[in-house]
């Protein structure tokens, strides 16, 4: 298969709008100013909002970090006018809130859907995240062999992709989504961190790109969200359809020494692993050496008291390492 890429036309600063750039102008602005936020689960965010003194924003760091609704005289007329007419800011009730959040992964400062993450094209950013990143950079710092093409599947705000990218700046990094939101905030997110090798793409897994991989990240969604938001519904009985799909189509797209790193979650029933079970038969060949390890063995325990986890014990975070053998 031909190491070329037939899909549509990339996002990037060419093809990226007003509001686009208004918001890339935004994280300048943000970086210079020394701008730091670390996202918290969305419990620990809404718990922080709801001490006293924490329902208004005072400064940038409550506007863009814990999205706290703010008076206009934050801003002067102009950019505070800029933001608005962008997209950036909205009207809630007589103030006004950020719809976009700013977190930050060590250097980079990455643009995300606020708080919270109701709509079903959310962009979501959390302990999640900076979980994948710490994977992705231990696997980067044990590396030997080259990466001469990567791929980021359902990229999200792009942080795998250019955790990648600033490593290996000769390498040719693909972040890939399916939703358009989420092309829009890493294309933004890359151009914010010169990332000058990273391409986004719209597409459903691998189904849009040709051509394969020295290296597949993955994080996707591994919830049962009944809402099917984007960034949270993994389908199948458990969430863990998504995950089990990647690895299916990433396997046949490793170059020899290739690896695919997949995070997902996984929700244990009866003391089974039932992602692992299934996982098991994909990688039954001797072409594939590969590793599993619970990164967390209990995260998102408020979701053992929604519909369909009544037999779930509890929701582990694990680490998928396959290596292409031959």
């Amino acid at each position: 298969m031909a190491d070329s890429i037939f899909c549509s036309q990339p996002y990037g600063h060419l093809t990226q709008s007003w509001a686009d750039r208004r918001l890339l102008q935004l994280g300048q602005r943000l970086l210079v100013d020394g701008y730091k936020f670390v996202t918290p689960t969305p419990l620990t965010h809404q718990r922080v909002n709801a001490r006293p003194g924490s329902s208004q924003a005072t400064d940038l760091r409550a506007v863009f970090g814990w999205s706290r609704p703010f008076d206009s005289g934050l801003f002067d007329d102009t950019e505070f006018a800029e933001l608005l007419q962008s997209g950036i800011i909205e009207q809630h009730a007589s103030r006004w809130r950020s719809t976009v959040r700013w977190s930050s992964l060590g250097s980079l400062l990455l643009a995300h859907s606020a708080f919270p993450t109701d709509k079903a094209d959310a962009v979501f950013f959390g302990p999640d995240t900076y979980r994948f990143a710490s994977l992705i950079e231990a696997h980067l710092s044990q590396r030997f062999a080259p990466i001469h093409r990567a791929v980021d599947i359902g990229c999200g705000t792009g942080a795998g992709a250019l955790l990648v990218a600033r490593t290996h700046p000769h390498a040719e990094v693909l972040a890939v989504d399916i939703n358009p939101r989420a092309l829009r905030m890493s294309a933004v997110n890359a151009e914010l961190a010169e990332a000058h090798n990273v391409s986004v793409y719209h597409s459903d897994v691998l189904g849009s790109i040709e051509g394969r991989f020295d290296l597949i990240l993955a994080n996707p969604p591994y919830m049962k969200d009944t809402r099917q938001r984007a960034y949270r519904h993994g389908g199948g009985v458990l969430g863990e359809q998504l995950s089990l799909r990647i690895l299916e189509e990433a396997l046949p797209r490793l170059q020899p020494d290739g690896t695919l790193l997949l995070y997902t979650g996984v929700a244990m029933k009866a003391g089974r692993d039932l992602f692992l079970d299934a996982a098991r038969g994909l990688l039954a060949s001797d072409d594939y050496g590969w590793t599993y390890r619970e990164i967390d063995p209990d995260v998102f325990g408020e979701e053992l008291e929604k519909p369909g986890y009544e037999q779930v014990e509890r929701i582990a975070v694990v680490a998928l390492t396959v290596t292409r053998l031959t």
